[in-house]
């Protein structure tokens, strides 16, 4: 009953914040939508049973794990979103003899009370929606009421949300039940050991040698599963690498840097590289999916518009396979770059407010909160295309990935990409005002 109190206590305290909790409600509205979209997309695909339906499985399957993985990661950031104001107030708690079970406790009901609150208005969005996925074309007629998930279904991916959100947050929790007065004076930075670039690289390799034999398996069904597990595995590593890098890039920008934007802008990413690359990773696995898009272009380019009836079908169907995935992948990243950098200036709410007080110009804070966004971008497009050139390279050869329409894919892809984040910086730029005004002291 205390844990409850306490709770209930914390819940009436964030309705005079009401970002910190608007902020992880979008995020999990907008990833429950999309991924009950791609869902219903994926069910009517295996509905087929005809000697065809092969064919268009292994497309969804590779669409599924393009796409299902990083909207998996989007709900797991939407649960570390805000996560000082979290850990300061837990780490108090801590402070002040409250066990680590009413510590958990507490975090898993804070966050599992988001994640079912925005779960259920991406259900009430998705209801609107469906019948619209059901008029996109394949095979010549709409997809119809075989896009429509079922209501257990999407009862299910409620309640794996919120699962998802209570797992996310307790592994955020060690730091706090070890050591909470560090916490509170942040007195160590989190550590990003090169293991995690080891696993990335044998993973990389593997699915690179597994994608180059793949006429070994047998069986349509081994064959799909190798495709999900290499792709979505491969997508996965990169959320697992991604904050390495930026640590080790940071550290060397920390070290050369000559302004004091340089200087905030490294230490800003040095202090949370798992917070930076939540930052920019809805741009990385759009750069992931891009080389496949751009494949994709590059086979219709090829193929032209000849060939009998069938080939003509699944040509326009393989282009509207990729229509569909970089639209999807765009909205994600267009949810994931707004809300994480609205998340990052109300995180950063201290720092900010104590360098203007020392007389830093806004223009100049916001500089360096660009450039701690915009340099660890351009390590992620680069690095997660050539990681995807890589795993693709087996299934569509060296010409294909370098035909112009791939290559006019790609970088049009990673333009809009970057683009999109650099929207929401500006966008953000209100939040960062709003904060210092609100902490300005009254004359």
């Amino acid at each position: 009953m205390t844990t409850l109190r306490i709770a209930w206590l914390f819940a009436r305290r964030s309705a005079f914040d009401r970002a910190t909790v608007l902020l992880p409600v979008i995020a999990f509205a907008v990833s429950s939508l999309l991924l009950l979209v791609v869902a219903g997309g994926a069910q009517a695909f295996f509905s087929w049973n005809d000697g065809d339906a092969f064919v268009y499985q292994a497309l969804a399957v590779i669409a599924l794990a393009l796409l299902v993985v990083p909207l998996i990661g989007l709900g797991g950031s939407a649960a570390r979103l805000s996560a000082r104001r979290r850990d300061d107030r837990l780490s108090g708690l801590r402070l002040l003899g409250a066990s680590p079970a009413m510590v958990a406790a507490l975090t898993v009901i804070e966050s599992s009370a988001l994640a079912v609150a925005g779960a259920v208005v991406g259900v009430a969005l998705y209801l609107p929606v469906a019948p619209l996925v059901g008029l996109i074309p394949f095979r010549g007629d709409p997809l119809g009421a075989g896009a429509v998930l079922h209501p257990g279904a999407v009862a299910l991916a409620v309640v794996g949300v919120a699962v998802l959100s209570a797992v996310s947050a307790g592994l955020g929790l060690r730091s706090v039940v070890v050591s909470p007065l560090g916490v509170r004076t942040r007195q160590s930075a989190p550590r990003m050991h090169w293991v995690r670039a080891a696993v990335a690289a044998v993973v990389i390799v593997a699915t690179y040698l597994v994608m180059s034999t793949l006429q070994l398996f047998e069986g349509a069904l081994m064959v799909l599963t190798v495709f999900g597990i290499g792709f979505g595995g491969t997508i996965a590593v990169l959320n697992l690498v991604g904050p390495w890098a930026l640590r080790m890039v940071a550290s060397g920008q920390a070290r050369r840097a000559t302004t004091a934007r340089r200087l905030l802008a490294a230490r800003a990413v040095l202090e949370s590289p798992k917070a930076a690359w939540r930052q920019v990773s809805g741009v990385a696995m759009t750069s992931f999916m891009a080389v496949f898009a751009g494949v994709g272009v590059g086979i219709l380019g090829i193929a032209g518009d000849g060939g009998d009836g069938q080939a003509r079908t699944l040509l326009a169907d393989i282009r509207t396979g990729v229509v569909v995935t970089v639209i999807v992948s765009f909205l994600m990243v267009a949810c994931s770059a707004g809300v994480n950098q609205a998340a990052a200036v109300l995180d950063r709410r201290d720092l900010y407010v104590s360098l203007d007080r020392i007389g830093m110009p806004v223009r100049e804070m916001d500089a360096a909160r660009r450039r701690a966004v915009m340099s660890p971008l351009r390590v992620t497009t680069i690095g997660s295309a050539l990681t995807a050139a890589i795993v693709v390279l087996p299934l569509a050869g060296l010409s294909l990935l370098v035909a112009p329409l791939t290559l006019l894919m790609v970088a049009g892809c990673l333009a809009a990409g970057v683009l999109l984040v650099w929207a929401a910086l500006r966008a953000t730029r209100p939040v960062l005002t709003h904060v210092l005004a609100e902490t300005a002291p009254s004359l």
